[in-house]
């Protein structure tokens, strides 16, 4: 039975172009699980968009002399074009400054304003002393007055992990330009999070499946709970929809509050676009649904904490909350059911950081390489359990010795000798006990690898399809059909034909790491039809006349399904091109020297 699969991939913000550590963390990994679920036959749902609101946008907006949308519309083109790129196959990647996005995002305010879990206070605002703008809570940084620890940010601690308010700090200071925050009294809208402390400790209690850093690390989090500002003295964000602040223009809802109603927007968003506006509801509101997150750990309490906080105050209420004419459902939104947090990505030893040029962008890397061996490096090498680090030198060595060496060799190999020496599919003579048990080591691998992307252990899951094609690879250095066919044609066509059968299983259990060189593969071996096809960008224009550009696919049409290949004899080869290129060592060098490094 089909299970909904709802992929919430965190929302990069659109005040600059992203770079290799951000999508090693939101990115591959939530493309990776995506693609697997649809391959399984599960009714996949990927939603997110830029971010588009909040302190980051106008910051660079005034560095760059332009307006926060001029901003923000400048950095979705770019963040857009590089997910495409990068082969994120999303239903729906839009942003956060579509009128669908506001009305979504007002609902839910206005919804648990009138439950009673949004409170007004009045509270100390920190300001810059240059701009006189707010100065949201992680733009400021000072010493922890729990811990003595010198870089805590105005609303956590990342050294003790106590929650903080910018006030606390022992000599704070803002990040942007290190001058002292101005404190003044100004009226907020808070969200009561304490009333949710027993709830989500219970909640999150239950979910041993979670990573146990995400589990551990949120468990810690609630035990000092306090109610949290969600709206700020800005001019660019969501209006509050309340009476009184109807014809007010200097305070909105802040971006850490709407950005994660984002997953709920978004979904709402691809159901509109294609017709049928209450498709959204089979996935939250349909208790079999599961809902995985993707970020990096800087993310984890907005998914674990806030965002189901949100999501628990809101109930059945409000417009979204309860059932629609002729829908079976009516239960509450969802709360997540995994949380797939990764750890960092450094780059030559040092954290990545645009201002200090210690950085690798997407589209530049992608200017010079294959999206594939960018995969498989952020995969098999990248930050899914523990802080890893980029090196020039590893990408080359990765490439060569692993990508090109094992998978790449396989490949070429097999179909270079068969195309040239059959044209199509062979027909096998009598199969012997090592063929069969090869086969049967390749078919293995869709329940093992399987089990592993279920459970977002990609790595794993790619070390083990790396090692059936090593094990292809020796089967074939063996038997030598290249030698055999000089004296036994049918043997030898035995050879390649099971060598054959296995490249095209390993072409599906490739394909979510691999999307790019498992299409080519798939037309090479002589198949039709899309495995992992193109993306693509339509325009959407909303009821006030303003449109934007989505990135989505019509994932439906595709062909492959999750489980071994039928490999029908007499299929026509088409002729076949190295999947991967080999890197010149010189490489590493050249890149250094382009970053300063070298």
């Amino acid at each position: 039975m089909p299970e909904h699969i709802l992929v919430a991939v965190a929302w990069p913000y659109a005040n600059g172009p992203r770079h290799i550590g951000h999508v090693a963390g939101f990115g591959v990994p939530s493309d990776i699980f995506a693609r697997y679920q649809r391959l399984r036959g599960n009714h996949v749902l990927m939603v997110s968009g830029t971010d588009e609101h909040g302190t980051p946008i106008t910051i660079a907006a005034d560095k760059e002399g332009l307006t926060p949308r001029e901003v923000a519309d400048r950095y979705n083109k770019v963040i857009g074009d590089d997910l495409y790129n990068l082969g994120l196959s999303y239903d729906t990647f839009t942003r956060t400054t579509t009128a669908n996005h506001y009305r979504v995002t007002q609902d839910l305010f206005k919804t648990l304003y009138e439950h009673g879990y949004i409170l007004r206070k009045e509270t100390l605002g920190a300001f810059s002393a240059s701009t006189g703008r707010t100065l949201p809570d992680r733009y400021i940084e000072g010493t922890c007055p729990i811990c003595g620890y010198g870089e805590a940010r105005g609303d956590q601690c990342d050294n003790c992990g106590n929650q903080l308010d910018p006030v606390d700090l022992i000599n704070p200071r803002s990040k942007i330009d290190g001058s002292v925050p101005v404190f003044k009294e100004t009226e907020h809208f808070f969200l009561d999070l304490p009333a949710f402390a027993e709830q989500l400790r219970a909640w999150i209690e239950r979910q041993e499946h979670w990573r146990p850093n995400v589990r551990s690390f949120s468990l810690n989090f609630i035990k000092e709970l306090k109610p949290r500002a969600i709206t700020r003295d800005l001019e660019w964000g969501v209006p509050i929809p309340l009476p009184e602040y109807a014809d007010r223009d200097d305070k909105k809802i802040y971006v850490w509050f709407d950005a994660v109603i984002g997953y709920l927007s978004a979904s709402i968003e691809w159901a509109q676009n294609r017709g049928t506006p209450d498709a959204w509801r089979e996935w939250w509101q349909n208790p079999a649904a599961r809902h995985y997150y993707f970020m990096g750990k800087d993310n984890i309490v907005f998914h674990t904490v806030i965002w189901p906080a949100q999501l628990i105050g809101y109930g059945k209420g409000g417009v979204y909350g309860g059932a629609a004419v002729g829908s079976p459902y009516a239960a509450p939104l969802q709360l997540p059911y995994n949380v797939v947090s990764s750890e960092f990505l450094t780059m030559e030893g040092k954290k990545f950081s645009s201002s200090r040029g210690v950085v690798i962008y997407v589209n530049d890397f992608l200017s010079r390489y294959d999206p594939d061996p960018l995969r498989y490096f952020l995969t098999i090498a990248g930050p899914e359990s523990q802080d890893t680090d980029f090196t020039w030198a590893e990408f080359v060595r990765r490439n060569n010795d692993e990508l090109v060496a094992t998978w790449g060799n396989l490949v070429n190999r097999t179909l270079t000798n068969v195309y040239r020496n059959f044209g199509s599919v062979p027909a096998p003579g009598s199969l012997t006990p090592g063929d069969t048990a090869l086969i049967a080591a390749v078919e293995g691998g869709f329940a093992t690898i399987g089990e592993l992307l279920d459970a977002a252990r990609f790595k794993a899951g790619l070390s083990e399809a790396m090692r059936l094609a090593a094990l292809v690879n020796s089967y074939l250095s063996e038997q030598e059909p290249w030698k055999v066919i000089k004296s036994d044609r049918e043997r030898a066509a035995t050879i390649w034909y099971v060598a054959l059968r296995c490249v095209a299983s390993l072409r599906v259990i490739f394909t979510p790491f691999l999307p790019f060189s498992s299409q080519r593969l798939h037309e090479y071996l002589g198949y039709d039809g899309y495995i992992a096809g193109p993306l693509e960008f339509r325009e959407y224009t909303e009821e006030h006349g303003q449109s934007h550009r989505v990135l989505t696919g019509d994932y439906t049409t595709w062909v492959g399904r999750w489980e071994p290949a039928t490999l029908p004899v007499g299929q026509v080869l088409r002729e076949p091109r190295p999947l991967f290129k080999k890197l010149d060592e010189q490489v590493v060098e050249e890149e250094l020297a382009r970053m300063g490094a070298g």
